[in-house]
This record gives C-alpha cells, structure tokens and sequence, in this order.
C-alpha cells in the first residue's frame, strides 16, 4: 500500500469545503445563549410559551403538540414556560417532553392563586402534571398574593425544591406594582411583555432588572400574533439580511433578545414550521443599537 500523501488529502479536503460540500458535516453553530445574573448559567436566548398553544385535552390533538416540541429541541431551546392558569397546558408537557426526548430541560411554571396553602397544593399539582422532582424556575404568576408565595419559594429554594425565583405580570399591566416588589426584593427572574408593538418596559422595567440582577423573561413578543398582522404582505427590511432574518418572526424576536437586559424571549406556537422559524432567531448576528433603532422606526411605520 503507498504511502498516505496527507497533503493531497488536505488540499482535497480544501476543494470540498470550497464547493460546500462538506457543509452538512460541519459542526452546527451554538445556538445564541445569555447568562443568568445570579449564577451565570446560561440560557438559549429563545424558548417556549404555552399559552392556549397547549391547552389540548387528551386525545388525537394532544400528539399534534410534539413536533413542536421536537423541533424546539433539535434547535437548541430548553425553556419551556407554563402556568396552571394554562389549561391541560402542564399535563401536555409532562406527557409528551419525556417522549421528545430532549438533551436538556430548564422548566418554569407559576402560582397563580391566592392563600399559602392553596398555592402550596398547586404547586404540588404541578409536580405531578410535570412528572419532575424540581422545579428550574417557579414564578408568582400575574403578582397575585405575591408576597404570602414569595416566603413559600424562598423556603423551598433553600431546600432544594426550585432552583429560581420570579415574579410575572404581562399586556403592560402592574408595572408600579412589578417596580415596587423588586425595589423590595431579589427575584432571580422576572417576566413581562415587551415587542415592537409594547416598548414601555424600556423606559424602567428592563433597566430595574438590570440594575437588581435579574434575569427577564419577555412574554408576548409578537403582541399576541398582531404584529404578524400589521407587516402581512409587506416585504423584509433590507437590514434584515444584516442580521441573517430570513422572516418576520426572526426580525420581532432578534429586536426583543437584543436588548442587553434581556435573557430570553418566549413565543407560543401550535405549528412545527413557526417554531422553526422563530428558533433561527438563535443563529447569526444581534442589532446593534443604531440598528434597533432604525428596526424600531420602520416597523412603526406598519403599527
């Protein structure tokens, strides 16, 4: 046998990767990920919300609900936020993510009642939809009996239960209240609205989480779906290309994630191909401001 020239193969190599055909065995970009300020662990900047998305009852449906999740995992996400407030939305969760089968977790629900002892049973209702001994991040959903859940969790944190500590309000609403509770208190999370179509938390929520070390979790990026609405038919910015969008959900969610305070963004969706669209918002380049603030200008041109 002659000798293995190593150069010739090097210089072939060379030649594939120039013709790109050697693309679908290079190694996938990892996925963009922000730090959570208290620990420093870091997070895909894109996950998942369940809202009305997985309020399936049991049934043929329900089965519709894990090419979503496939699809999320194969992408790279791991946060998936639900609530008790959400229907079957938990239950569809511990159901079919152990059937997804995915490399890692981070599963964050809330308490979304009033008195200590019915939060308690809730809480542990959720252990049982979820089929989990721990909980990543347990939220105090929409504030309410926010200060009776808060003593709850801290006890439970200290003992091993939850890992982190939030607090939640959404569409706008609570922000002196939300401003006061974490001028009180060190949430390790906190989560609230915020997209094209609703910026006021630019002007003291998001700087307050930063200033407190707080992580922030950004529900309704897409205001509800009506910015897809507004841009309907309209054709991508040139800038988009800047920032590798390929369409409008990327776009919403690279102007959400690009604010420095915020650690993830979490859209819902029942449709595989739009949580494929909304995870390549994890690839390519962020704005820089100048650009988020011409993306701000011309998007409100169809708001």
């Amino acid at each position: 046998m002659p000798p293995v020239d190593r150069r010739r193969i090097l210089t072939g190599m060379a030649a594939l990767a120039g013709a790109g055909l050697l693309a679908p065995f290079a190694r996938a970009a990892a996925p963009l990920e922000r730090p959570i300020p208290v620990t420093g662990e870091r997070l895909p900047a894109v996950g998942m919300g369940t809202w009305l998305t997985f309020d399936v009852p049991a049934g043929a449906e329900r089965n519709t609900r894990l090419p979503v999740l496939r699809e999320f995992f194969a992408a790279g996400g791991t946060l998936l936020d639900s609530s008790p407030m959400y229907g079957y939305a938990e239950a569809v969760l511990g159901e079919l993510v152990p059937q997804a089968k995915p490399a890692r977790v981070f599963n964050a629900t809330k308490v979304w009642t009033p008195v200590r002892a019915l939060g308690v049973k809730q809480m542990e209702e959720s252990f049982a939809h979820w089929g989990v001994k721990r909980f990543d991040l347990m939220q105090i959903h929409n504030m309410l009996d926010w200060e009776t859940h808060l003593a709850t969790l801290k006890e439970w944190k200290a003992a091993g239960r939850v890992r982190y500590i939030g607090i939640t309000t959404s569409h706008g609403r609570r922000e002196e209240a939300l401003l006061a509770a974490m001028k009180r208190e060190r949430f390790d999370f906190v989560q609230f609205s915020y997209s094209f179509a609703d910026r006021d938390a630019e002007k003291r929520l998001l700087p307050a989480a930063r200033d407190r070390g707080a992580a922030v979790l950004v529900n309704r990026p897409f205001d509800g779906g009506s910015l897809f609405g507004a841009v309907k038919g309209k054709p991508l910015p040139g800038w988009a290309a800047q920032i590798d969008c390929a369409n409008w959900a990327q776009v919403f969610l690279k102007f959400v994630i690009s604010h420095p305070a915020v650690t993830c963004a979490i859209p819902a969706t029942s449709n595989p191909a739009h949580m494929r669209e909304n995870m390549g918002a994890l690839s390519g380049p962020l704005p820089d401001e100048a650009l988020r603030r011409r993306m701000a200008a011309d998007v409100a041109k169809f708001l």
